[in-house]
Parts: structure tokens; C-alpha cells; sequence
């Protein structure tokens, strides 16, 4: 099942990164497919992933 990724799932995508949680249990957490996480992840390809500069490129 696919959904956008809120504000709130990304700063959860963070919470659980830091953590060393696996790809696989935060898209299940979330409700959304591995590939999603990772195209997420590549928002912030200029070190470490951080919801708020996510959220910055959704609004360039």
C-alpha cells in the first residue's frame, strides 16, 4: 500500500535511522515500499538524513 510521506513519517524515517533500523522495518512501519525509503533517503544525499531537509526539497 502506497502513501505520500508526511512530515511525521520522515521524522520517523530519522528516529528509526538512528536507531539502526533496517530499511524493510521502517517501510513497514510507515506503510510504505522499500524502494520508497531509499528514493526518500536520496533527498538528503549531501550527508546525513534529517526530515527537515527532506521537507526543504519537497518545496524548492
Amino acid at each position: 500500500m502506497f502513501h505520500y510521506i508526511s512530515y511525521e513519517d520522515r521524522k520517523i524515517i530519522e528516529s528509526m535511522l538512528k536507531q539502526g533500523e533496517s530499511i524493510a522495518k521502517i517501510a513497514e512501519t510507515i506503510g510504505n515500499h522499500r524502494a520508497s525509503i531509499y528514493k526518500e533517503l536520496k533527498r538528503c544525499s549531501k550527508g546525513h538524513y534529517t526530515a527537515e531537509k527532506a521537507q526543504k526539497t519537497l518545496h524548492r
